[in-house]
């Protein structure tokens, strides 16, 4: 068990976490009500948005991978590694930021399954960006 709490333990992880959040985005549309919220929209707007959520759910997989394959490496205290680490920290620490700061409360309040994920949401990016930061701090 203590092996899970070594920083490349966590690093992989939060990589396969990460890889899960990105395949995730292929059922996204559906269990949100996309569909149906982008039927009365035009053409190019449906189809920014489900290209939008391609790449999103691409890059998450790819930046998952980074840390599930290679986290010795990242921890190497190389420029490389040191440097993906910093942007990792910044991505994910943005998006922490998001879900407080640009997704308004109404969206989740007073609906249970909206309300876990954003508590779900709120702690999974706080841990992602917590071992992204711990382990930049480690290569320094």
């Amino acid at each position: 068990m203590s092996e899970l709490l070594t920083l490349e333990a966590q690093l992989r992880l939060v990589g396969a976490a990460l890889v899960a959040m990105g395949l995730v985005h292929a059922v996204l549309p559906r269990a949100i009500g996309w569909p149906g919220d982008l039927c009365g929209t035009t053409l190019l707007t449906r189809q920014v948005s489900y290209a939008h959520l391609f790449f999103i759910g691409l890059a998450c997989v790819l930046l998952g991978l980074l840390p599930l394959c290679l986290a010795p490496d990242l921890l190497a205290a190389g420029r490389l590694g040191t440097a993906l680490l910093a942007g990792q920290t910044l991505f994910w620490g943005l998006r922490w930021l998001f879900e407080f700061a640009v997704f308004s409360p109404k969206l989740w309040r007073g609906d249970p399954l909206r309300t876990a994920a954003h508590l779900g949401l709120s702690a999974l990016w706080t841990w992602v960006t917590a071992v992204f930061a711990t382990a930049l701090w480690h290569t320094l």
